[in-house]
């Protein structure tokens, strides 16, 4: 039984920059594509790559590990993240609390370079205010993919699927939060990562009948980390600070996503 479409898993990349001659993944991303407008009967897309700005910030370039459209070895794009003028390539979400970043695609370098090209489409992808109508709450599952700890597969990228439950999300459906928690354990390479709703078919009697469909609904930004003070007895003052994962994730809803691609096409002109 499929609860991922399989087409999902091949939509999500693994994002890398160069250290010490070699390329270290640290992150992950994904296609997206949106839609523009219909013509003579078919429908017409921008595309794009979604990630974290964290990932992004301060970097001049780095690499996109992806897999050919045939059965080879996965190669790695080189990813140019300034103009010459030094003027960012890529563009965050207007508010610097969103955790959000995309960059514009080239379908002619996609296809030159005979790279397979799955993407998330905007009509899949599960915005607040239908997660609301939907009855989306804590408790339902969902999935997280992405490459964590750079484990991204010795020949071909194969993504790393990991379920989880929705912990807290009504204050981002009340528009209240710019995040929702997930209760599943992510770790350095996941951020940039999507978190997809895992179809459900039952529900209790007088709820909302549940999603029946596997759906994009947010962006993985970090871990929660807890964190312990040691104080010296001496002086009073913190010496030494623990942090542990507490087996919760920070989701950026999907619904930033398309602000932010509304921000990057207003930027174009």
């Amino acid at each position: 039984m499929t609860l991922i479409p399989p087409d999902y898993l091949d939509c999500v990349v693994a994002i890398g920059f160069p250290i010490d001659d070699e390329t270290e993944y640290v992150a992950s991303g994904f296609f997206y594509a949106r839609f523009l407008k219909e013509a003579d009967g078919v429908r017409l897309y921008s595309h794009w790559l979604v990630t974290n700005r964290h990932v992004l910030e301060n970097e001049v370039s780095g690499s996109v590990r992806l897999n050919p459209d045939r059965a080879q070895p996965a190669r790695e794009l080189r990813l140019e993240l300034l103009d010459p003028n030094d003027e960012p390539l890529w563009t965050a979400h207007p508010d610097p609390e969103v955790d959000i970043a995309v960059i514009p695609l080239s379908l002619d370098t996609i296809r030159k370079a005979e790279i397979q090209l799955s993407k998330f489409v905007d009509e899949q992808a599960l915005e607040m205010t239908e997660a609301s109508s939907q009855g989306v709450s804590e408790g339902d599952s969902v999935f997280t993919l992405g490459f964590p700890m750079g484990l991204i597969g010795e020949q071909r990228n194969y993504v790393i699927v990991r379920q989880g439950a929705i912990a807290r999300i009504r204050d981002a459906l009340a528009g209240n939060s710019k995040e929702f928690l997930v209760d599943t354990t992510v770790f350095p390479g996941n951020s940039g990562g999507p978190v997809v709703t895992r179809p459900e078919f039952v529900h209790i009697e007088g709820t909302e009948a549940p999603h029946q469909a596997a759906r994009l609904i947010g962006v993985v930004a970090s871990s929660v980390q807890y964190e312990d003070v040691a104080i010296s007895l001496q002086t009073g003052e913190p010496r030494v600070v623990f942090s542990e994962n507490t087996g919760l994730a920070a989701v950026v809803p999907v619904d930033y996503v398309n602000e932010a691609i509304d921000a990057a096409v207003e930027k174009a002109g």
